[in-house]
């Protein structure tokens, strides 16, 4: 089974910190490891890769159809029961210091009896086996599909909320679970702002749509932005696109294992920058997607580390212009040897409605 191999892969690093198991709190890392998606489950991953769970009994049932390979145990204190069950010398047990409250660390002991590490588990996610791909290839597929059956509908008078939900109905009707994160549209001004909540501002003709957006599917998060013209652009609409289209088809070709993540960043980055726009594009070329919607690796000037193979990641550069609007072209992407696989397939031609 796939969460054995994960199990595996984090069990491999317990040396390297001296400690003979971890204690894994943070409920996506939790279902990484063994399939349980719970509000109030905790697993102890040994050196071995062997697993105990712990679970309330609102979801035990539920964990035994799902992770019939480990342990389970039933208990409100999850985390205590199986500090407990670690025993072991003190510092020997790993806990998850990105996530575990102060008020549980001391719990448990505090630094006497167990040692915080940070993002062990979420380096082991980085890398995608296949079945974690072929979902986020169908989340991928989903948004993709959901912007064709709504870009005929986006025209003058529309708001941007309205488009939104549009999105949002659509993902779901075509087999999402839900939106992977509260989607995004800004229109004419608005498209300055990156990350412009949708608000009932209606679409204008000569207005520049940026809509990012995407699917949920077997929990794994896609993500796609597309931006679109209605009505003629003016010629610095079209530039402007051109530019930021061009930035990103440099970032994508850039994405390759071995490849340093501050590098990727900079192909993009370097032409937006050389055309005069660099203080409009502030924020980092990318992030990593899978069971969060940003996750590791990211891509930035100042990220450090490189890229591995089957690594899904985004490509997202945009320029943002106060006052006047703005351009952001994003795909999802999974990294190979042989090349980038994209995930999103939309076009990311200029649009004009």
């Amino acid at each position: 089974m796939p969460h054995a191999s994960r199990r595996a892969r984090l069990a491999a690093e317990l040396p390297e910190h001296g400690a003979t198991a971890i204690l894994v709190t943070w409920p996506v890392n939790v279902r990484y490891l063994t399939g349980l998606s719970s509000s109030n489950a905790a697993v102890l991953v040994d050196s071995s890769g062997e697993a105990v769970l712990a679970t309330d009994s609102r979801y035990i049932e539920t964990a035994r159809r799902r992770c019939p390979d480990v342990e389970l145990i039933v208990s409100r204190d999850v985390a205590g029961v199986l500090a407990a069950r670690a025993g072991g010398s003190p510092g020997g047990l790993l806990v998850e210091a990105d996530h575990m409250p102060v008020s549980l660390f001391t719990a448990l002991g505090g630094a006497e009896r167990v040692t915080p590490v940070s993002g062990l588990v979420e380096s082991v996610r980085r890398v995608k086996d296949e079945g974690e791909i072929e979902s986020l290839r169908r989340a991928c597929a989903i948004t993709d599909e959901a912007f064709s059956l709504v870009i005929g509908r986006i025209r003058p008078g529309v708001t941007e909320r309205e488009i939104a939900r549009w999105l949002e109905f659509r993902m779901m009707e075509l087999g999402a679970e839900k939106p992977a994160f509260d989607s995004i549209v800004a229109s004419g001004p608005n498209g300055s702002i990156p990350h412009h909540s949708p608000s009932d501002r209606q679409i204008e003709t000569g207005d520049l749509v940026t809509m990012d957006f995407g699917a949920l599917f077997e929990g794994y998060h896609a993500d796609m932005t597309r931006t679109v013209a209605v009505g003629e652009p003016a010629g610095w609409q079209r530039d402007l696109y051109e530019l930021v289209r061009q930035a990103q088809r440099a970032g994508r070709h850039a994405l390759r294992p071995g490849a340093a993540a501050r590098e990727v960043d900079a192909a993009a980055r370097d032409l937006i920058t050389e055309a005069g726009h660099g203080e409009h594009f502030e924020h980092g070329l990318g992030h990593g997607v899978g069971l969060e919607i940003h996750e590791l690796p990211f891509l930035g000037p100042d990220k450090t580390g490189r890229l591995e193979d089957r690594v899904p990641i985004t490509v997202e550069p945009g320029v943002y212009l106060p006052g006047r609007g703005g351009v952001r072209i994003e795909d999802t992407l999974v990294t190979r040897d042989d090349g980038p696989e994209l995930l999103t397939l939309t076009t990311k031609e200029l649009l004009v409605l």
